[in-house]
């Protein structure tokens, strides 16, 4: 089975930007363009909250690790889970330094409500997968807790989602390869996105966002 090299993992959380929006993703995550509004800086906030909360913890049986790096060599990703659960389960896996079986379960925090789209059920599988592969085990669901409801919403990560994550991964690649930036397609979901100021779908025609603030920043430093 194919595996990336390490210098060509992408970033895990690009999977949610691809899902939204393949120009967004490219944008932030080819192009290093990044404009934060209230929606991104509250869902920070969010995940700084779950990884500061301490690095491991046990209550009521369960084993709660804050902040869990992962990677998968075959999908070549990498990030880190807000928090990943372990109970015991004859069905799990050792975990170095703890007795017993554990079963394994992502959970990762977002801001707002549950979404129509599976953006975010595709990032939450993604991690599934890299746990997976790092302890040759199954995590057959997780949970999303969004900070709006204060509810957990649990995601199986059935065979169509996985393989809708290793589709989308595969054709990331192939743009992060190329270097490209998929041209604008403006759409109602355009509204909330944070980089609307950057994309510019009226000014750019053709041109990169990389490109446009270049030749803005070279008029401004050229005007009286």
């Amino acid at each position: 089975m194919m595996e990336y090299p390490e210098e060509q993992w992408l970033m895990l959380s690009g999977l949610q930007h691809f899902a939204f929006c393949r120009r967004q993703w490219a944008l932030i995550h080819l192009e290093q363009a990044w404009q934060e509004n209230l929606q991104t800086a509250e869902g920070m906030l969010m995940h700084r909250r779950a990884h500061d909360a301490g690095q491991a913890e046990m209550r009521g049986g369960r084993l709660t690790l804050r902040g869990l790096s992962v990677h998968s060599a075959r999908l070549g990703v990498s990030g880190a889970c807000d928090v990943v659960e372990f109970t015991p389960s004859p069905a799990g896996v050792p975990l170095a330094g703890r007795p017993g079986l554990w079963q394994a379960y992502p959970v990762e925090y977002k801001r707002g409500s549950a979404k129509l789209t599976d953006a975010d059920r595709l990032q939450l599988c993604c991690q599934a997968m890299c746990l997976e592969e790092m302890l040759c085990c199954q995590v057959p669901a997780g949970a999303l807790f969004y900070g709006q409801t204060r509810r957990r919403e649990e995601v199986c990560f059935s065979a169509g989602l996985r393989q809708t994550v290793r589709a989308m991964l595969c054709e990331m690649h192939q743009l992060a390869a190329r270097g490209y930036t998929p041209k604008c397609r403006p759409a109602r979901r355009c509204g909330a996105c944070s980089l609307k100021p950057l994309c510019l779908p009226g000014t750019l025609r053709g041109r990169s966002a990389q490109s446009y603030m270049a030749m803005r920043l070279s008029e401004m430093e050229g005007s009286p």
